[in-house]
């Protein structure tokens, strides 16, 4: 049974969305300000955060730091504002996906299971492909049932979405994706958002695994046409 986790000073809208997953047989605990979603979250690994930006006692952000120093769980902000800073600032910190606030119950539980979906095929292939559980390609090893990065040996913590465009790039080296082929592939055809999410993935990632973002040794750019990883 998929865990949730549900973050909104709101109760109202937390008791709404608690009573929908219910339905569909998640397992579901709630949180109400920033410092109880970190100590819950250091104490279960949830299969999703739906997390508010607009918390007492610590906002969204950093909460979505916080949870970033010890997990990789992924995370969906859920944003009153319909600032794209917000939604980029959101994905900036890292959170996986995002939902502007009034939302559809309908669309947060379609994106949970997206999510899920991609989590339970990941580990399924490793499973079943016992020989492609460790991709090694110099001093890049991706432990892809793990969902562990390691660079000359020391484990690199990224996000569910940094590790799914990492593996996605260095399965096909030297092809060069387009931003918007990036997109579909790794967030979905059905995701609402734009190729910046992109960029600022990429962004967030090479800041991560370059020795010097501004000069690249493994994810490379193709001006005009989109990314890719140099064999």
């Amino acid at each position: 049974m998929a865990k949730i986790l549900v973050v909104d000073d709101e109760k109202m809208i937390v008791k709404g969305i608690r009573f929908s997953l219910l339905q569909d047989q998640y397992e579901v605990d709630c949180a109400y300000d920033g410092e109880e979603a970190v100590e819950l979250a250091r104490k279960t690994e949830y299969d999703v955060v739906l997390l508010d930006l607009m918390l007492p006692k610590m906002d969204g952000m950093q909460v979505c730091q916080n949870i970033r120093e010890f997990s990789n769980m992924p995370i969906i902000m859920l944003t009153a504002k319909g600032d794209d800073m917000d939604k980029i600032l959101g994905l900036e910190y890292g959170a996986d996906d995002y939902i502007t606030k009034p939302f559809n119950i309908l669309e947060v539980k379609a994106r949970i299971k997206a999510i899920i979906r991609r989590s339970q095929n990941g580990r399924k292939a490793g499973e079943e492909a016992e020989s492609e559980t460790m991709l090694v390609t110099g001093d890049l090893r991706l432990d892809t049932q793990g969902r562990r990065l390691f660079i000359l040996g020391q484990e690199i913590n990224v996000t569910a979405r940094e590790f799914d465009l990492l593996e996605l790039l260095v399965r096909h080296p030297n092809r060069v994706y387009s931003r918007e082929e990036l997109l579909n592939l790794i967030w979905g055809y059905e995701y609402p958002g734009d190729v910046r999410t992109v960029d600022v993935h990429i962004r967030r990632l090479r800041e991560k695994i370059e020795a010097n973002p501004s000069e690249p040794k493994y994810i490379y750019t193709k001006w005009g046409v989109g990314y890719y990883y140099k064999q």
